[in-house]
């Protein structure tokens, strides 16, 4: 059973930064492609960073320069770390693991979600 767990969510003031993490369990292909997506209130999910097993990584445009992806491959646990956040930063977090078969998405596995609130 695949299991996506996320944490290190919150409520900071704005210019905070927060570290959020996800530990994956399961049956996951070591080369799945982790993500960080996020929906905020109203709004359509959206992918906010992802990165490959081999650690190439790609951003929203939004978040580029303040946020940043990683992976520790050994502990199956994915990272985002979350720099000069803005109130518009403001969304519920999931993780997500996309299991891709040459380079197509066969689907992904998601986590709960975790809320992260940035206060202006």
């Amino acid at each position: 059973q695949v299991q996506l767990v996320e944490s290190g969510g919150g409520l900071v003031q704005a210019g905070d930064s927060l570290r959020l993490s996800c530990a994956a369990s399961g049956n996951i292909p070591s080369d799945a492609v982790m993500g960080w997506y996020r929906r905020a209130p109203g709004k359509q999910r959206e992918l906010v960073a992802d990165i490959t097993s081999r650690g190439n990584t790609n951003y929203a445009d939004s978040v580029k320069g303040r946020f940043t992806i990683s992976r520790d491959n050994a502990k199956n646990t994915v990272f985002l770390q979350m720099n000069s956040l803005k109130a518009e930063d403001t969304a519920v977090y999931s993780c997500a693991a996309d299991v891709r078969i040459r380079g197509v998405s066969r689907g992904k596995y998601w986590g709960q979600g975790t809320q992260v609130t940035v206060s202006s």
